[in-house]
């Protein structure tokens, strides 16, 4: 097994690459004085089980393209297997036509994927789950509910919790979590007016006198997550803070979390978090290594990465320690 890194999230391969204990392969990931991307591998990867960790975060477009590079290297110096392993599948979003004339993006770049060379793909919570069906080569779409419910039950009394969802769809995620802490479980009722805002309308559920946690997968501009924190606080929750799997946090959304009524925004290291958001105090990272690096050490193993997610996540429990 070889692991290589590209410039999207050096820290988390480097996590990846101490839990597994192999060492990043020596390549260079660089630009050109116009931009265009050069990448070289300095070692003999032939005939070699290649993973190559990348989030396509911002800029999405320059770390989509440095991912496609590295494959098409490694495809041509005749690596064995080719897994791209993208903690952040950052064109998720784009996964249907929202109206007419619109391009499906997801499955656009699903194929420059596949194409470009890679053999099968790892993620993390896919915003849409039929984004699987958008490749023609195996996916492991990887939950960090395990990572997540194991941070929420050494930080809080989960007795007195309950999980909300801040929207609709996100109803699947948080039920999950709420069944495997034993939590009652709220929705947000909310009607988007526009894209980028969002009005909350309705709290579904009780929380009055409860520390309420919100879940999601994504945290962009963060509107939609301060409106329903404060719907919440007006309902008579005690706290609230939230969990968040994709910390995106673009444009206004480090302002919005420091003024509003959040206690806390804990967050994976599925993004590298910008200066600035370290030093946010509301934000706090969940390491989400060790649930990457297992599932590569199987898929290299050839043995079952599903069962990491067995018996109420005691399995990965085990795992990591």
């Amino acid at each position: 097994m070889k692991l290589l890194a590209a410039n999207s999230n050096r820290p988390l391969a480097q996590a990846i690459a101490d839990y597994i204990g192999v060492p990043l392969m020596e390549a260079s990931v660089r630009r050109f004085a116009d931009q265009e991307v050069f990448v070289e591998i300095e070692e003999n990867v032939r005939g070699e089980d290649v993973f190559v960790i990348q989030s396509t975060s911002f800029p999405a477009n320059d770390h989509i393209m440095e991912l496609l590079v590295c494959l098409d290297a490694l495809r041509r110096a005749s690596a064995r297997r080719v897994t791209a392993v993208i903690p952040y599948f950052g064109y998720a979003r784009q996964d249907r036509k929202p109206g007419p004339r619109t391009p499906i993006s997801a499955k656009l770049v699903a194929n420059l994927i596949t194409s470009a060379g890679a053999d099968r793909v790892l993620t993390m919570d896919l915003h849409a789950g039929q984004i699987q069906g958008f490749f023609d080569i195996p996916v492991d779409n990887l939950f960090a509910r395990p990572v997540l419910v194991a941070d929420i039950q050494q930080r809080f009394n989960v007795d007195n919790v309950t999980v909300v969802s801040p929207d609709v769809g996100g109803v699947v995620r948080a039920r999950a979590i709420a069944k495997r802490i034993d939590a009652d479980l709220a929705i947000v009722d909310k009607r988007r007016e526009r894209a980028g805002t969002s009005e909350v309308m309705n709290i579904i559920g009780d929380v009055a006198g409860k520390d309420c946690i919100i879940v999601d997968d994504i945290v962009d501009s963060a509107g939609t997550l301060c409106n329903a924190a404060a719907a919440l606080i007006e309902n008579g929750a005690s706290s609230v803070v939230a969990y968040i799997v994709h910390p995106v946090l673009s444009g206004p959304a480090l302002d919005r979390i420091t003024n509003s009524v959040l206690s806390g925004v804990y967050v994976t290291e599925s993004i590298q978090l910008t200066e600035e958001s370290r030093r946010n105090s509301k934000i706090k990272t969940v390491p989400i290594a060790p649930l990457i690096a297992e599932a590569i050490k199987r898929i290299s193993e050839e043995s079952s990465v599903s069962s990491l997610f067995d018996d109420q996540n005691q399995s990965f429990i085990k795992a990591i320690k």
